[in-house]
């Protein structure tokens, strides 16, 4: 029986395990590096253990050094949220076998799904269709070349063993191919420890569709709908929604099957995603599977209702998947659409540094904001630029562009440049709005002027915030109220 909970990991993600965990009446703990001693993650745990001083390599990618903190407090589960080790076969094996309660999948199925071209072989035999391109026996410059004349330029050069667009790039003419598949090696092996490449088709204006699946140990294997993850920039997912507009009862039951299929393929359990290409003659095609929980995974539990978070550590602990899951007596309900919030540059894409002065998160009916920050947290660059995700949901899709466009205009965030303007500019496009768009949207949106800050309003933040003022929601930050007084005042008296 799970009584508590090592969260392998930081930022949003951790805090929002840690809010499931102590719903569940579970313990979270939480891990911390040296110089993230003051990190807002940090602060939402019931316990923390410090992991030492030095680089993420050394502290939350350390295998010994989470397995140590997991000893040290006694554990009796290991949550690794998603990042960092969260899709390490090597991890999980090391928490099964320091006698863990590991909440994810098999570690063998993370070793099947995290090699690309092996899963796409496993795949092929599950009879699920997949991108054209590429096996494990085509390395050498030649045999690849053979392939990309044989499926046609443009093609993709892809790392095996990677994700999140790193070492990918595109090939139109077989003369650059040299040239990109050692870039791309390169950047593979040093991202992810294996130079191992691989070629696919390049669809010119597909749609990214993925489909959440869950399994528990007895062999029950489920989809829980879709998301629409086309708003991507430099192949990083920025805007997602769910349902697609571009999927009708056939389709959507034709993926959500072939879903399914590919998580029993590999005996998954737990929370998964099968993603797809969907081309403009709607076919659709295998893409990755990612064996963790998604960034985007809190849209799926608005239009459901359901805590994602809760079913995997009810799975891990043994318990068999809701009867409405396998009855397929599951509707979503409305729509709902999530924004990441990056610090970065809003046309060059690069990551911002600073200090956040200040930090207002929007909120009203149908808002959710998941923050890995607040006021006065420092950003670096030793982490994701990932500050917050907004999830909005409503009646239907206009209201939930409206909801989510209000949510952004309300949120006040000074220090720190943020990546707002190009979300604003995507929900307010007209590609966006008609539901007709695709992976290259982001490239099609101007973003509007962006307006200066006032210098008084930074120096007004920074005055307040070097003078103490606490972080939001705290007594300090606020006037005094009559809720406050311990005099034995009460309301309506």
């Amino acid at each position: 029986m799970i009584q508590s909970l090592l969260i392998a990991n930081r930022g949003e993600i951790a805090v929002r395990v840690a809010r499931t965990a102590r719903e569940m009446g579970l313990e979270p703990i939480g891990v911390y590096a040296a110089a993230d001693a003051d990190a807002y993650h940090v602060a939402q745990m019931d316990r923390v253990v410090c992991l030492g001083e030095g680089p993420p390599m050394e502290t939350y990618l350390s295998i010994p050094r989470l397995l140590e903190a997991a000893r040290q407090v006694g554990v009796h589960a290991v949550h690794p949220g998603y990042g960092f080790l969260s899709e390490n076969a090597d991890f999980a094996r090391a928490v099964i076998e320091a006698g863990f309660v590991w909440i994810g999948p098999p570690p063998e199925a993370i070793d099947e799904m995290g090699d690309k071209v092996r899963a796409r072989r496993r795949m092929r035999e599950a009879g699920v269709p997949v991108v054209p391109g590429s096996d494990e026996l085509a390395q050498s410059e030649e045999a690849l070349a053979n392939i990309a004349k044989q499926i046609g330029f443009p093609v993709l050069v892809k790392a095996a063993a990677g994700g999140g667009g790193k070492g990918m790039s595109r090939v139109d003419r077989v003369e650059e191919l040299p040239a990109a598949l050692a870039e791309g090696r390169r950047v593979a092996r040093a991202a992810f420890g294996s130079d191992r490449v691989y070629l696919e088709r390049l669809f010119e204006r597909p749609r990214h569709v993925e489909f959440q699946v869950f399994g528990d140990r007895s062999g029950n294997v489920v989809h829980l709908f879709e998301r629409e993850c086309s708003v991507q920039r430099r192949h990083q997912k920025i805007v997602e929604e769910t349902p697609c507009l571009a999927l009708d009862a056939p389709l959507r039951e034709a993926m959500g099957r072939a879903a399914v299929q590919a998580a029993r393929a590999v005996g998954y359990v737990g929370a998964g995603t099968v993603e797809f290409l969907l081309d403009e003659q709607r076919r659709f095609y295998f893409l990755e599977m990612n064996t963790r929980l998604q960034v985007e995974h809190p849209i799926t539990e608005e239009t459901l209702g359901l805590d994602l978070v809760r079913a995997q550590i009810e799975v891990a602990d043994g318990a068999i998947l809701p009867e409405a899951w396998l009855s397929g007596k599951l509707y979503p309900r409305g729509h709902a659409i999530e924004l990441r919030l990056y610090a970065e540059d809003p046309v060059a894409f690069l990551p911002r540094t600073g200090r956040l002065l200040a930090w207002e998160e929007p909120s009203g009916p149908g808002v959710r904001v998941d923050a890995g920050v607040e006021r006065g947290s420092s950003i670096g660059l030793d982490y994701d630029a990932l500050l917050a995700k907004l999830v909005v949901s409503a009646a239907d899709r206009a209201a939930a562009i409206a909801r989510a466009r209000r949510g952004l205009a309300e949120w006040i965030v000074l220090g720190v440049e943020t990546n707002a303007p190009l979300l604003d500019s995507v929900l307010a496009s007209e590609e966006f709005a008609s539901g007709n768009y695709s992976t290259d949207l982001v490239s099609h949106v101007s973003l509007p002027e962006i307006s200066e800050t006032p210098d008084a309003v930074w120096i007004a933040a920074a005055l307040e915030l070097a003078s103490g003022g606490s972080a939001r929601g705290s007594p300090a930050s606020r006037a005094p109220e009559p809720w406050d007084e311990a005099s034995g005042w009460r309301p309506g008296t």
